[in-house]
């Protein structure tokens, strides 16, 4: 399954479970904000340790001279973020993130401010709010998307960029967090 297919699946999971809830209540608590923003902490989360992982001598790894570089890897997750989260319009203010930023530290800062961001973005949703319409990045065709749809897609392409991450540290010899036994 493409990650436009898994994308577009997750999405309409999502505004079927705020319809549902709608027609009937339900006995718990669960809501789809709450999903939402403990899957984006995750990713921040899972993200800032595997960033954190690779020693700053080996940031400008890259495989093969086409491949962008690891620290390249981070910035690129901090740019999308921040790209594709403007696409919501909220209220929170638009952090300053650096978006030249170079030193292993100030590139995991950049990523860590836009996980940031999307989570103030996030903590200003309803679960109803989460089903309703924004114009989402030009990739994301004609029309409007959930804003489900908008956070799906992020939490989708920090998977993809995680996974690449992975095999640069293994190509280093070291062990992504996840991956470490006590």
């Amino acid at each position: 399954m493409n990650r436009l297919s898994r994308t577009l699946a997750l999405t309409a999971v999502a505004v079927g479970l705020v319809v549902a809830r709608q027609a009937r209540p339900v006995a718990q608590t669960a809501s789809l904000k709450a999903d939402f923003v403990k899957e984006w902490t995750g990713q921040k989360d899972t993200l800032v340790k595997i960033a954190n992982a690779m020693p700053e001598d080996k940031f400008s790894f890259k495989p093969t001279p086409a491949q962008r570089d690891f620290g390249g890897h981070v910035m690129h997750i901090a740019q999308i973020n921040m790209m594709v989260l403007a696409t919501l319009k909220g209220a929170a203010p638009v952090p300053a993130v650096n978006m030249n930023a170079k030193s292993k530290a100030d590139v995991i800062k950049a990523m860590s401010d836009s996980f940031d961001y999307g989570t103030a973005l996030l903590n200003e949703q309803t679960d109803q709010g989460m089903a309703g319409g924004v114009q989402g990045p030009p990739w994301f065709g004609p029309g409007p998307s959930t804003r489900a749809r908008i956070i799906a897609f992020l939490i989708g392409h920090t998977q993809d960029t995680y996974g690449q991450m992975v095999v640069y540290l293994r190509l280093n010899g070291l062990v992504p967090p996840a991956s470490q036994r006590p």
